[in-house]
């Protein structure tokens, strides 16, 4: 069997927030998360790169470094690495296969998030690594990777609103559910907030005896080269674009720090070199299609949405051709308001095999948000978006934004980028 037909079984489990149910998995597959020292990681915006930022530097280090991170782009095997080499798909199968097995008849079924990380778990102990980055599915309270009672350092990397039907309509609700990842004693690293929820998210850390550390973003100091300072002063290679990057290299840069205090051996070069060798698809990307350069991006949420339209704001590049997809339950009216301008054009598409917007109805919120607008067209398949676009591009950046999901979709057909 293939992982897609393994997973299937488990998918209209949907999102179910809870630790009852994998809590119970990881019993019967022997509790391998006892095994496993992590850094957890959570946060609307950034706790990917993050976590990619740590991955690379601790590897570099010479520790065995497992990371386990959602939703992948292309295929399954992104979210389960070791020392940043996905797991095979052949490994993969085997270890989802153990996991259902050990799921009780008796008890709920487990959602499909949760299959997925009790194999991770599973797969972490048998290669006996020396510590893993876990990033958070969705919120940190009630997430299933929430099972570890005594992480080596929290971090939150960001909050703005994001998944509110699930985690409270406000950012102090969605604080709340993101500081559930504090553990008792154990040290926190958050980014930079809204006061609102960081009043929240410290207020918790004080509750725990969690010290806690706020670094203040890293500086730019040259084109693609930063500098961070807390107890001494490093230079670094910034690979991963945009500004929003000063704030997440200096977040992982942190929790560094306090690795290094635990007695961790990780050398300021094995931290250049991390940085150095960094990667994250899907986010800032620049890539090409039928030799035409093109930037993709998530910006699936108001603070992704952001730090696009910031980093669009510092290319200086004038209108922009925006082809955008994005899931039904999102903000779209925010989202289309922060990323269009006067004289942009959009073309707007389905998310393939996801719970999609309808592109029509997003044209209707475009027009009222940005009536200046210089075209909004909508197509049924983005490669026939993006040959129209390129078409009548007039030398303008186009974007492929909106939904990770999207994003994974053009990273899925590489041939007809290449022709």
């Amino acid at each position: 069997m293939d992982i897609d037909s393994l997973l299937k079984p488990f998918h209209h489990f949907g999102i179910r927030l809870g630790l009852d149910s994998v809590f119970k998995l990881l019993a019967n597959l022997g509790n391998p998360h006892h095994q496993v020292p992590i850094v957890h990681v959570t946060g609307t915006n950034g706790k990917g790169s993050v976590c990619a930022y740590l991955s690379s530097i601790l590897t570099e280090a010479g520790y065995r470094t497992g990371l386990f991170t959602s939703p992948h782009l292309v295929h399954w095997t992104e979210r389960i690495c070791l020392n940043e080499q996905p797991i095979s798909s052949e490994e993969f199968c085997q270890l989802l296969v153990e996991v259902i097995r050990a799921i009780d008849p008796e008890d709920q079924s487990p959602t499909q998030f949760e299959v997925i990380t009790a194999a991770a778990w599973l797969y972490f102990a048998r290669q006996k690594v020396d510590l893993a980055v876990i990033e958070v599915g969705l919120g940190g309270r009630l997430d299933a990777t929430n099972v570890c009672s005594n992480p080596l350092v929290t971090i939150i990397t960001s909050i703005s609103r994001d998944h509110w039907q699930k985690l409270g309509p406000n950012l102090t609700d969605i604080a709340r559910e993101k500081a559930g990842i504090f553990k008792p004693g154990c040290p926190a690293v958050i980014g930079v907030l809204p006061p609102d929820a960081e009043e929240v998210v410290r207020s918790r850390a004080l509750e725990l005896g969690c010290p806690i550390v706020a670094p203040p973003p890293a500086r730019q100091v040259a084109p693609g080269w930063a500098e961070w300072e807390m107890d001494k002063s490093i230079k670094y290679p910034l690979v991963l674009q945009g500004q929003i990057q000063l704030g997440n290299s200096a977040v992982a840069l942190a929790a560094v720090e306090i690795l290094q205090k635990q007695g961790w051996k990780i050398s300021e070069e094995a931290i250049i070199n991390g940085m150095a060798k960094t990667k994250w698809l899907g986010r800032l990307q620049w890539t090409t299609w039928k030799n035409h350069q093109l930037l993709l991006d998530g910006a699936h949420n108001i603070g992704g949405a952001q730090a696009l339209r910031d980093y669009v704001d510092s290319l200086g590049t004038g209108n922009v051709n925006w082809i955008v997809g994005m899931l039904a339950k999102k903000d779209h009216a925010d989202i289309l308001k922060i990323l269009l301008r006067s004289g942009d054009r959009l073309f707007l598409v389905p998310v393939p095999d996801a719970m999609t917007a309808r592109p029509h109805e997003l044209a209707k919120i475009a027009w009222n948000v940005c009536p200046e607008l210089g075209d909004c067209s909508t197509y049924p398949d983005l490669s026939l978006a993006l040959d129209a676009t390129f078409a009548s591009s007039k030398g303008n950046l186009v974007i492929v934004c909106g939904s990770l999901y999207l994003v994974g979709y053009f990273l899925k057909i590489p041939l007809s980028r290449l022709g």
